[in-house]
Order: structure tokens, then sequence, then C-alpha cells
């Protein structure tokens, strides 16, 4: 019984260092979130090129954590994961010393690549927990995401406010360092490693990579017209063109980063649709808010880091609590039903963004809706990958439709962007031109008509089950 008690507390103990690794991350990510028009200024770029700080995190994720995963089943999960973490300190170290836009995106690339940390703490985790605390664990583990991204928009709005936004990478760079310590020194995991070479699926990740960059920065030329036409006509031919090889490439490799034979699942596929639409809409409102609400009045409101922050916190706080309470409500409305009323609650919020926008307070209670709706879509859609796969595919099904949910992210704020450098406007006494009501218009009608296609795949999805 001694025994039985000291694997518990280790095991316990190794759930509440490795969900730190989610607190911290959210933190790096929403900290940023109130200085994206100090960016812009900062580094003179224009509103489309402002969305690659949150595209390029993105994509380096999307594409590191199939990788990484795989080779931590090779070298082990402990080491991959302090190899990770140190990529990660790297890149935030290199994103306070950033005096330029290229070594910044250089630095969001190797944050990006601290995703692939999530999966193998996860999985750390599924190994020293019993079957029956994992669910415990997974919900825990998953909250403290939410909790980092509330925690990052407060601490670092007051950082940017008082200090500016490099002392924010330096403000967390030191936990990082101690909790990699950590984990070197307290975290034991009993290693199973093959002395087989890993089935990496390089090029199908390189091709997704190639399709993904070229759709987005395609979308960037949109903003310019018809004198771009060539540009953007040939941008989005190299997407279709790679897009072509990635599905040829997953088709033919044995270990794929997307298995083509799981997304034809008739509730698979949907639900993944479903994961990534929320992804997208939840980042076309990181990459808006905070420029709606510092540009100078009358295109803006004129506030600073911490109007940001007093706007978008009931988003957050709303995002964790809807994540974990919707675990308990799981039970009475089941997975499709969860995912419909997020849906529909989501979709609910955009059209309220859409008609009542006028002053903050109407912005922060029409987010509070989406983050309710999001909150709920996100558990239940990935609920339903959860079961619906194969019990042999299911550590695919979830990786495949964690890559597809991050694409969809990457894709929002430059969709956002996008019409900020379409539609814009000068103010008198103020240098430089902003985003004008007709961008927000347009932003928040886009994201309206794409949480309608969820809406629409959802109720499928509970039409399905019930005649089924």
């Amino acid at each position: 019984m001694v025994e039985s008690d000291k694997i518990s507390r280790s095991a316990w103990m190794t759930l509440a260092i490795l969900s730190c690794l989610g607190l911290i991350a959210m933190y790096t990510e929403t900290m940023i979130l109130p200085a994206i028009p100090d960016f812009i200024k900062d580094f003179d770029i224009t509103y489309s090129t402002s969305s690659w700080i949150l595209s390029s995190y993105l994509i380096a994720g999307a594409v590191a954590t199939p990788i990484v995963g795989k080779l931590s089943d090779v070298y082990g999960k402990k080491k991959m994961l302090l190899i990770v973490m140190i990529v990660y300190s790297s890149g935030v170290l290199a994103g306070g010393l950033a005096n330029s836009f290229p070594v910044m995106i250089m630095a969001r690339i190797a944050q990006g690549i601290g995703i692939s940390m999530f999966p193998i703490a996860f999985g750390i985790i599924r190994e020293v927990l019993p079957e029956r605390k994992l669910a415990i664990g997974q919900t825990l583990f998953s909250s403290t995401f939410s909790g980092g991204a509330v925690i990052g928009l407060l601490v670092g709005a007051n950082i940017i406010q008082n200090y500016g936004w490099h002392a924010t990478f330096f403000s967390i760079l030191p936990v990082v360092v101690i909790l990699a310590i950590v984990i070197l020194r307290l975290i034991h995991v009993k290693e199973q490693k093959t002395e087989t070479k890993p089935q990496i699926d390089l090029m199908g990740a390189l091709a997704l990579a190639a399709t993904v960059v070229s759709f987005l920065v395609g979308i960037s030329y949109l903003e310019q017209g018809t004198d771009s036409s060539f540009e953007f006509a040939g941008l989005f031919g190299i997407t279709a063109i790679s897009l072509g090889l990635f599905i040829a490439i997953e088709k033919r490799t044995k270990f794929p980063l997307v298995d083509l034979h799981l997304m034809t699942h008739r509730r698979l596929l949907p639900a993944t649709l479903i994961l990534l639409i929320v992804g997208m809409c939840t980042f076309m409102v990181y990459q808006t808010i905070p420029i709606l609400i510092r540009s100078p009045p009358p295109l803006g409101f004129g506030g600073d880091a911490l109007v940001v922050a007093d706007v978008q916190l009931p988003f957050m706080i709303i995002l964790l609590v809807g994540t974990v309470m919707s675990g308990f409500v799981l039970n009475r409305l089941g997975n499709t039903g969860l995912t419909a009323i997020g849906t529909i609650v989501s979709t609910i919020g955009f059209v309220s963004l859409l008609l009542f926008h006028s002053t903050e307070f109407m912005i922060g209670a029409t987010l509070a809706i989406i983050a309710a709706g999001l909150s709920l879509a996100f558990v239940g859609g990935f609920n339903i990958v959860l079961l619906s796969a194969p019990i042999e595919s299911t550590g695919i099904a979830l990786g495949m439709t964690l890559l597809l949910n991050l694409v969809g992210q990457s894709i929002g704020p430059s969709l956002a962007a996008m019409y900020q450098q379409m539609h814009q406007g000068a103010v008198q006494g103020m240098p430089g031109r902003f985003p004008t009501t007709e961008a927000y218009d347009l932003i928040f009608l886009s994201a309206t008509l794409i949480s309608l296609t969820a809406v629409v795949l959802a109720l499928a999805l509970n039409r399905r089950k019930i005649t089924s």
C-alpha cells in the first residue's frame, strides 16, 4: 500500500510539473497580443505582414509536432522534450532581443517548434497515470492552456505598458529554464525506445508547409487587387501543386502526417473540419481586437495595451471556464450535441460582434459569447475524433486533428490582416493609416460565415447520430 501511494504521489507530481508547460506556452502566446500594433510600428510593416507573427509560430508547430512525436518514440520522450525546450528557450530569448522583423519571425518559428512539447508531455502523463485517473489528468492538463492565456494577457499587457514588448519575453525566459531543470531532475520516465529508425514523413511535412505558406502569401497579394494578379495567381498555382504533391505523398508513405483513409470516415472528417474552423475563428479574433482597440478614434478606440487586456479578458476567462465545465456536461449532451451547441453559440457571438462593436463593453461581452461556443465545440470535436477513430489509430487521428487545427489557426490571422490592409483610412493629426470600419465589418462577417459552416457540419453529425 505504501508503494502504491508513492507511485500515486509521483504521478500527480509529474502531472503538475508537465502542466506548467501549458501555462508557459499560452502565457508566451497571449502576452504579445496587445503588442501587435507596436510590432507594426516598430518594424515598419504592413497589417498583412504582421499576421506572420502569429502564423509563422503556428505553421512551425504544425510541421514540427508529428516529426518530434516520431523522434520521441525512438530516442525517448524525456530527451526529446528537453531538446524541444532548449529550442523554445532560444526562441524566447531571440524574441526579447529582436530588433528587426526577420529576426522576430525566426524567433517565432523556434517558439512554434515548442508546440511539439504538448503531445510528448501528454504521452508521459498517459504512462504515469492509471487509466481511471487519465480523464482527470487530461482535463487538468488542458485547462492550463486557458489559464496561461488569462495570466499572459493580464501580465503581458502590464509589462508592455510599463516596460515595452521586449520585456515580455525576458519575463518568461527564467521560468522556462527553471522548468526544464525541474523536468530533468524530477521527471522519471520508463522509456521504451526502439532501435529502428524513426519513420518520419519529412517530404509530407515540407509539402504541407509549402502549401500553407504559399496560400497565406497569396492571400496577402489579394489586398493589392489587379496590380498583383499575376503574383497571387502564381502563388495559388503553387498552392494547388504543393497540395496535390502532399496528397500524393500521403497516399504512398507508410506513416503519413494525415491518414487519408481516416479522413474519409463519416464522423472524423466533419469533426476535424469543425476543429480547423474553430482554430481559424479564434485567431481571427486574436489578430483583430488589439488593432481595433489601439487604433486612434474614430477608426478605433485609442486604447493602450491595458485596455486591450480588459476587452479580451472575458474571452480568455470564459474559454478557461468553458473548457473545464464542458467535461462535466459532456455526459448529458453527448459529443455531437456539445459540438452542435458550441458552434451555434459561437456563431451567435460573431453575429453579435458584427452588429455591436461600437463600444469596448459590447466587444468584451460578445467575445465572451464567442469563447463559450468555441470552448464547447473544441472539447466536443476532439472527443468525437477520440471516440470515432479505430482504437489502433487513436494516436494517429489525434495527431492529424491537432495538425489541421494548427493549420486553421495559421490561416485566421492572415484573413483578418488581409481586410485590415485592404481598407484603410487616415486620422487627422496622426501619422500612418489605420483599418476602417469596413475592414472590421468584413472580418466579423467572414468569421460569421465560416462559423456557420461549422454549424452545418455539427448539425449533420448530430442528425447522423440520431438516425443511425
